[in-house]
């Protein structure tokens, strides 16, 4: 497991949330995801970030999503 997946710095990007180890905001996935884009599609076009960060973020942000505290959130 990956100890820490993403960066908030504001010497890179101003403080946008990045992968660890990159200057590629988290925000770029969900963008090629949600335009209908292969993962490795996004692993071709970014290829500082690694699979298994990626993966790694998609599977925290489902277990956030699919938790008790996300549904009593909303």
């Amino acid at each position: 497991m990956i100890d820490k997946l993403i960066e908030r710095n504001p010497e890179i990007l101003g403080g946008t949330p990045v992968f660890a180890g990159t200057r590629v905001p988290v925000r770029i996935l969900m963008e090629h995801l949600e335009a209908g884009d292969r993962l490795d599609e996004f692993l071709n076009d970014f290829p500082t970030v690694t699979r298994d960060q990626a993966v790694t973020l998609l599977e925290r942000a489902t277990a956030i999503v699919v938790s008790d505290s996300f549904e009593a959130a909303a």
